[in-house]
């Protein structure tokens, strides 16, 4: 899972705007469900922070 986080987290870095899972999963070609698990492992981590309901971007 840590491969993905590390993909999941650039995109994230790359997109310059809070993103959703399936933009994400777009950007990034992985399965939207290993999106959805990564998210919630970040959010977790405090690695994410969601400014936008339903939108994400990696915490400052």
């Amino acid at each position: 899972m840590e491969k993905e986080k590390k993909i999941v987290l650039e995109a994230m870095k790359k997109a310059w705007e809070p993103v959703n899972a399936g933009k994400v999963a777009e950007l990034t070609k992985l399965d939207r469900k290993i999106v959805d698990k990564v998210f919630a492992e970040l959010k977790k981590e405090w690695a994410i922070v969601s400014p936008v309901r339903c939108k994400r971007e990696p915490a400052k």
